[in-house]
């Protein structure tokens, strides 16, 4: 994928919204500690997202 169809990509709306919001999921899960096994959960889903959201942007796809 040429490098300006990324740039596009990751300035829409619905891509930069998911990857603040993952971003910001991360955070949190740092601020309140990581004190339990829902912790560590949390953590790795809101990593899973922000992963799929950077994929998203990388994935090249053969028209």
């Amino acid at each position: 994928m040429p490098i300006p169809d990324r740039i596009a990509r990751v300035l829409r709306i619905e891509w930069l919204g998911q990857t603040v919001a993952s971003v910001c999921w991360i955070c949190s899960v740092f601020a309140y500690g990581i004190s339990s096994i829902g912790d560590w959960l949390q953590l790795l889903a809101a990593s899973a997202w922000l992963v799929a959201n950077v994929a998203a942007v990388l994935t090249i796809r053969a028209d």
